[in-house]
Protein backbone atom coordinates (compact mmCIF):
# COMPACT_ATOMS: atom_id res chain seq x y z
CA UNK A 1 0.00 0.00 0.00
CA UNK A 2 1.28 3.16 -0.82
CA UNK A 3 -0.72 6.21 1.03
CA UNK A 4 -0.09 10.15 1.62
CA UNK A 5 -2.76 9.41 4.97
CA UNK A 6 -0.38 9.71 8.03
CA UNK A 7 -3.79 7.81 9.60
CA UNK A 8 -3.89 5.01 7.53
CA UNK A 9 0.46 4.67 7.68
CA UNK A 10 -0.40 5.22 11.82
CA UNK A 11 -3.30 1.96 11.84
CA UNK A 12 -0.36 0.21 9.47
CA UNK A 13 2.15 0.67 12.21
CA UNK A 14 -0.85 -0.74 14.85
CA UNK A 15 -1.47 -3.54 13.29
CA UNK A 16 1.83 -4.78 13.27
CA UNK A 17 2.99 -3.85 9.57
CA UNK A 18 6.42 -2.45 8.63
CA UNK A 19 6.25 1.44 6.92
CA UNK A 20 9.12 3.16 4.88
CA UNK A 21 8.49 6.94 5.21
CA UNK A 22 11.04 10.16 4.39
CA UNK A 23 12.85 11.54 7.25
CA UNK A 24 14.85 14.65 7.60
CA UNK A 25 17.66 13.28 5.26
CA UNK A 26 16.33 9.31 3.99
CA UNK A 27 13.97 6.98 3.62
CA UNK A 28 13.04 5.09 6.78
CA UNK A 29 11.65 1.81 7.69
CA UNK A 30 9.42 2.05 11.20
CA UNK A 31 7.56 -0.44 13.00
CA UNK A 32 5.95 -0.45 16.58
CA UNK A 33 8.93 -0.94 18.61
CA UNK A 34 7.13 -3.14 20.81
CA UNK A 35 6.41 -5.48 18.02
CA UNK A 36 8.95 -8.01 18.18
CA UNK A 37 7.18 -10.02 15.08
CA UNK A 38 7.61 -6.43 12.77
CA UNK A 39 11.29 -5.72 13.92
CA UNK A 40 12.19 -8.52 13.25
CA UNK A 41 10.95 -8.50 9.44
CA UNK A 42 12.67 -5.04 9.04
CA UNK A 43 15.83 -6.94 10.12
CA UNK A 44 15.02 -9.72 7.43
CA UNK A 45 14.46 -6.66 4.87
CA UNK A 46 17.43 -5.05 5.42
CA UNK A 47 19.52 -8.11 6.27
CA UNK A 48 20.66 -6.61 9.51
CA UNK A 49 22.17 -8.01 12.58
CA UNK A 50 19.92 -8.05 15.86
CA UNK A 51 23.14 -6.62 17.68
CA UNK A 52 23.87 -3.25 15.71
CA UNK A 53 19.99 -1.55 17.25
CA UNK A 54 18.11 0.42 15.76
CA UNK A 55 17.06 4.39 16.41
CA UNK A 56 13.59 5.46 18.27
CA UNK A 57 11.94 8.92 16.34
CA UNK A 58 10.07 10.58 18.64
CA UNK A 59 7.44 13.83 17.44
CA UNK A 60 7.90 15.44 20.95
CA UNK A 61 9.47 15.36 23.51
CA UNK A 62 7.38 13.90 26.24
CA UNK A 63 6.70 10.53 24.05
CA UNK A 64 10.83 10.20 25.03
CA UNK A 65 10.54 12.36 28.64
CA UNK A 66 11.16 8.76 30.73
CA UNK A 67 14.40 8.44 29.41
CA UNK A 68 15.69 11.54 29.93
CA UNK A 69 15.32 10.96 33.75
CA UNK A 70 18.85 9.16 34.31
CA UNK A 71 20.91 12.22 32.82
CA UNK A 72 22.78 14.30 35.01
CA UNK A 73 20.65 18.22 34.97
CA UNK A 74 23.48 19.38 31.97
CA UNK A 75 23.04 16.85 29.63
CA UNK A 76 19.36 16.82 30.07
CA UNK A 77 19.63 20.36 28.91
CA UNK A 78 22.06 19.76 26.06
CA UNK A 79 19.88 16.90 24.45
CA UNK A 80 16.32 18.79 24.66
CA UNK A 81 17.73 21.79 23.38
CA UNK A 82 19.45 20.21 20.54
CA UNK A 83 15.78 18.95 20.29
CA UNK A 84 14.23 22.00 20.52
CA UNK A 85 16.32 24.53 18.27
CA UNK A 86 18.06 21.43 16.06
CA UNK A 87 20.84 22.81 13.15
CA UNK A 88 19.02 22.71 10.09
CA UNK A 89 21.27 20.96 8.32
CA UNK A 90 21.46 17.85 10.36
CA UNK A 91 19.59 16.21 13.00
CA UNK A 92 20.83 14.70 16.09
CA UNK A 93 20.56 11.21 17.59
CA UNK A 94 20.88 10.78 21.42
CA UNK A 95 22.40 7.36 22.84
CA UNK A 96 20.54 7.37 26.40
CA UNK A 97 20.39 5.28 29.04
CA UNK A 98 17.46 2.98 28.54
CA UNK A 99 15.12 1.59 30.41
CA UNK A 100 13.72 -1.98 31.25
CA UNK A 101 10.33 -1.10 29.45
CA UNK A 102 13.03 -0.87 26.01
CA UNK A 103 12.79 -4.11 24.15
CA UNK A 104 16.35 -5.94 23.89
CA UNK A 105 15.35 -6.36 20.26
CA UNK A 106 15.88 -2.63 20.28
CA UNK A 107 19.07 -1.73 22.00
CA UNK A 108 20.78 -5.15 20.09
CA UNK A 109 23.88 -5.68 22.23
CA UNK A 110 24.06 -2.00 23.84
CA UNK A 111 23.24 -0.81 26.97
CA UNK A 112 22.16 2.22 25.50
CA UNK A 113 19.18 2.91 23.09
CA UNK A 114 19.79 5.71 20.51
CA UNK A 115 16.44 7.83 19.95
CA UNK A 116 15.99 11.24 17.99
CA UNK A 117 12.70 13.62 18.42
CA UNK A 118 12.26 14.88 14.56
CA UNK A 119 11.31 18.63 13.73
CA UNK A 120 9.75 16.93 10.05
CA UNK A 121 6.36 17.23 9.86
CA UNK A 122 5.69 14.19 8.63
CA UNK A 123 7.31 11.92 11.23
CA UNK A 124 5.98 14.63 13.77
CA UNK A 125 2.43 14.11 12.35
CA UNK A 126 3.31 10.12 12.51
CA UNK A 127 4.43 9.73 15.77
CA UNK A 128 1.40 11.22 17.23
CA UNK A 129 -0.84 9.33 15.08
CA UNK A 130 0.75 6.47 16.53
CA UNK A 131 0.00 7.65 19.84
CA UNK A 132 4.22 6.98 20.69
CA UNK A 133 7.89 6.52 19.11
CA UNK A 134 8.86 4.47 16.26
CA UNK A 135 11.49 2.23 15.17
CA UNK A 136 13.58 4.28 12.54
CA UNK A 137 16.30 2.71 10.31
CA UNK A 138 17.26 3.89 6.95
CA UNK A 139 15.21 2.24 4.04
CA UNK A 140 17.85 0.00 2.12
CA UNK A 141 19.40 -3.36 2.20
CA UNK A 142 22.55 -3.64 4.39
CA UNK A 143 25.66 -2.37 1.54
CA UNK A 144 23.42 -0.16 -0.27
CA UNK A 145 22.97 3.39 -0.37
CA UNK A 146 19.51 4.79 1.94
CA UNK A 147 16.54 5.08 -0.25
CA UNK A 148 16.18 8.88 -1.05
CA UNK A 149 12.46 8.74 -2.70
CA UNK A 150 9.86 6.69 -2.65
CA UNK A 151 10.86 4.89 -6.44
CA UNK A 152 13.99 4.16 -4.29
CA UNK A 153 12.59 2.25 -1.51
CA UNK A 154 10.03 0.36 -3.68
CA UNK A 155 12.90 -0.60 -5.83
CA UNK A 156 14.78 -1.83 -3.01
CA UNK A 157 11.84 -3.57 -0.87
CA UNK A 158 7.92 -4.11 -3.48
CA UNK A 159 5.36 -4.69 -2.12
CA UNK A 160 6.72 -6.57 0.67
CA UNK A 161 5.97 -3.16 3.13
CA UNK A 162 3.83 -0.44 3.05
CA UNK A 163 5.07 3.51 2.27
CA UNK A 164 4.01 6.39 3.16
CA UNK A 165 4.57 9.01 0.86
CA UNK A 166 6.05 12.51 1.38
CA UNK A 167 8.87 14.58 0.95
CA UNK A 168 12.66 14.44 2.24
CA UNK A 169 13.43 17.14 4.89
CA UNK A 170 16.58 19.96 4.38
CA UNK A 171 19.26 17.60 6.23
CA UNK A 172 21.88 16.33 3.62
CA UNK A 173 23.15 13.78 6.00
CA UNK A 174 21.72 11.14 8.25
CA UNK A 175 21.36 12.72 11.63
CA UNK A 176 24.75 12.46 13.67
CA UNK A 177 24.69 10.29 16.74
CA UNK A 178 26.21 11.49 19.81
CA UNK A 179 26.19 9.63 23.56
CA UNK A 180 24.56 11.66 26.12
CA UNK A 181 26.26 10.76 28.93
CA UNK A 182 30.24 11.12 27.82
CA UNK A 183 29.87 13.59 24.82
CA UNK A 184 31.46 10.88 22.85
CA UNK A 185 30.23 10.83 18.42
CA UNK A 186 29.39 7.63 17.42
CA UNK A 187 28.38 8.79 14.40
CA UNK A 188 29.64 12.35 12.98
Amino acid sequence: MITTSVAEAATCLQQGQVLAYPTEAVWGLGCDPYNQDAFMQILQLKQRPIEKGVILLAGHISQVEHLLHNLAEPQRQQVIDSWLNPPAERATTWLLPAGEHIPSWIKGQHPKVAVRVTTHPLCVALCHAFSGFIVSTSANPAGQEPARSLQEASQYFGNQLNYLNGDLGLSQLPSRILDAETGAVIRD
